[in-house]
This record gives structure tokens, C-alpha cells and sequence, in this order.
């Protein structure tokens, strides 16, 4: 298996099925006559991320771990997104950024050095496998989000 199908494919088919997830809450709000916006800001824990935070999180961690595989800038998406619209379409900027990846830009990806920021002045560097078992795709399917410590900060960098 390339690396480009043991990273992109889970970032994508995930992604949609937040996007199918996120439709489905936005039904139950409207049966049930929920305002969006307590389900939006919604935190299953107190030190959470409420879950608007949870969706740009989850489209950072596909869209940066992708851009560092293929060794291209991603764009940065501000997190102003405040309706399940506008987490939808983030979502679905995300995917169509990662989709235009050509797959023979992750060739030799899992050898390659990766560096990312570990916090407001350091920087860490690691292999493009060890990025992907260990940063990428852990962060991705993190859902719980701690407080934000210097581990935590770590973690979604």
C-alpha cells in the first residue's frame, strides 16, 4: 500500500462522515426545535472544544498532515465558522484542497522529514511514518480535547 493511500483516503472518508454527522444534528435540532447554536457550542466535557471547534480542528489536522506528506502549502482556513452551513462547507473546502493532492507528491513521504511546531518557539522533526502513526492520524480521530497544556498544544500542532 502507498503511503498517499494510508493517509489521504482516511482523511477524506472520515471527513464525510463528519459532514453526514453534522447533517443529521442539524436535523435532530430542527425536529426537536434545539437552537443550532446549543448544539454547536456544545462540549461533552467542560474542557473540551465545543463541537464547532472540534470540526475545524479535525479539517486542520487532515488538511496540514496532507500539505506536510506532499511538501506543499496548504491554505489556511480562519476559524469563523458559527453555523452547521458554514461547518459544511469548511469541511467541504478541506476535502476538495486534499482531493487536487497528486498522489505522487507523498512518494517517499513516509521517509521524509517532517517539522512541525511543538509550541510558540520550538519545532520538532520526525519521519513522514512516524508523523502519520504518531501526529496526524491520532490527532485527527482525537475527539476529547484536553485543556490546553504544553502536551495538548503538542498534539494538534
Amino acid at each position: 500500500m502507498s503511503f498517499y493511500d494510508g493517509s489521504v483516503p482516511v482523511f477524506i472518508h472520515t471527513l464525510t462522515a463528519l459532514s453526514a454527522i453534522l447533517t443529521k444534528a442539524e436535523a435532530h435540532a430542527k425536529e426537536k426545535a434545539i437552537d443550532a447554536d446549543v448544539l454547536l457550542n456544545a462540549r461533552l466535557y467542560p474542557t473540551m472544544y465545543p463541537l464547532k471547534r472540534q470540526v475545524q480542528a479535525a479539517c486542520d489536522a487532515a488538511a496540514r498532515g496532507c500539505a506536510r506528506f506532499a511538501q506543499i502549502d496548504m491554505p489556511s482556513f480562519p476559524d469563523t465558522e458559527t453555523t452547521f452551513a458554514e461547518l459544511h462547507a469548511r469541511i467541504e473546502k478541506v476535502l476538495n484542497n486534499i482531493k487536487a493532492i497528486e498522489p505522487s507528491k507523498f512518494e517517499g513521504a513516509e521517509k521524509r522529514e517532517i517539522t512541525f511546531p511543538t509550541g510558540p518557539s520550538q519545532t520538532r522533526t520526525v519521519t513522514g511514518q512516524q508523523y502519520l502513526n504518531h501526529m496526524a492520524l491520532p490527532n485527527f480521530f482525537f475527539i476529547v480535547r484536553p485543556p490546553m497544556t504544553s502536551c495538548a498544544t503538542t498534539a494538534w500542532n
